[in-house]
């Protein structure tokens, strides 16, 4: 199992509990229920995206430290990768 907490913002974490909300409020009703798919859906779409950039992160921080890329290019990297996430 994944242990997402070490990357998940603040930001997220209130995103997360908004949708636990919505899924227990949502659920009565056949509306509510297709609403809280389609959400839920892109929840999990948007958690793997994050997932993604943590990933790309570590491998530019992997990269630098053994030299790969220099500091303006690590820079110019982690600045991408910042700026292409949803929780910031």
């Amino acid at each position: 199992m994944v242990d997402f907490s070490s990357w998940l913002s603040s930001a997220g974490r209130l995103a997360a509990a908004g949708l636990l909300v919505a899924t227990l409020s949502a659920c009565g009703n056949s509306g509510g229920s297709a609403l809280l798919g389609g959400a839920a859906g892109a929840a999990a779409g948007a958690g793997g995206f994050e997932y993604h950039l943590n990933q790309q992160m570590k491998k530019v921080e992997e990269d630098y430290e053994k030299g790969r890329i220099d500091r303006d290019e690590y820079e110019i990297r982690k600045d991408q990768i910042k700026r292409d996430s949803l929780i910031q």
